[in-house]
């Protein structure tokens, strides 16, 4: 057998074998042959949700608020029945004080839910490939509640994203004293968290906001459901 490697890309169609391919230097290319998700999206398997600026100033975007009435700041919920895992790939969030009065979010934790069939509300995903909506199995969520979910959220562990003011009481700003502010934040997942078939992941701030708004986002990827052991 032997054990020449092709020099360059070898592409082929799902099921085809191929050699094993290197650089022009002789190099094994393993896992930089291309960019972090271009093989889930170019396979149509990578999806995205999120929303423009969208205020969060009520307690149904806490941590407080775990029923059907809870609205992630961004999340998704995998249909009981979709016979396919969602793998959350990254979240992104831009936090915006609206007012000089404002009181801080205080951090935000990603909740679940488990065995959840019938949510009637959420967002079409973009397909992160072809830019359409569509395609995906899950409803994604940016400030829509998750009516219809019979399940209960409970954290599941805090969040890398934060932003607004850093004080989660009420705080003035004046000339000489502003509320911290954090830039657009980035919290890379990288398939830490899986949403099974029936499944919600939301984002949700920990103190009730105000005058606070943001702009989030979300991807992951989807694949066939397997049974593991």
């Amino acid at each position: 057998m032997s054990e020449l490697m092709k020099v360059g890309a070898d592409w082929g169609d799902a099921g085809s074998f191929k050699p094993r391919t290197s650089g022009i230097s002789g190099g094994l290319r393993i896992l930089d042959a291309h960019a972090r998700f271009f093989d889930s999206t170019i396979a149509g398997r990578r999806f995205m949700t999120g929303a423009t600026i969208t205020a969060i100033n009520n307690a149904t975007f806490t941590t407080a608020t775990t029923g059907a009435t809870a609205t992630p700041v961004v999340g998704l919920w995998n249909p009981l029945n979709s016979q396919k895992y969602c793998i959350i790939e990254q979240a992104q969030l831009a936090v915006i004080m609206t007012a000089l009065a404002a009181t801080g979010p205080g951090g935000f934790a990603w909740m679940v839910s488990a065995g959840n069939a019938g949510i009637t509300t959420g967002l079409t995903p973009i397909n992160a490939g072809t830019f359409l909506a569509g395609g995906s199995v899950a409803k994604g969520f940016a400030g829509q509640a998750l009516t219809g979910m019979t399940g209960t959220l409970v954290v599941l562990r805090g969040s890398g994203l934060g932003g607004g003011s850093a004080e989660n009481v009420s705080f003035t700003a004046t000339a000489v004293g502003m509320q911290t502010q954090a830039i657009t934040q980035v919290e890379n997942i990288d398939g830490s968290i899986v949403v099974f078939p029936g499944g919600v992941l939301a984002l949700m701030a920990t103190t009730t906001p105000v005058a606070h708004s943001v702009v989030p986002g979300l991807s992951w990827e989807e694949v066939p459901f397997l049974v593991t052991v």
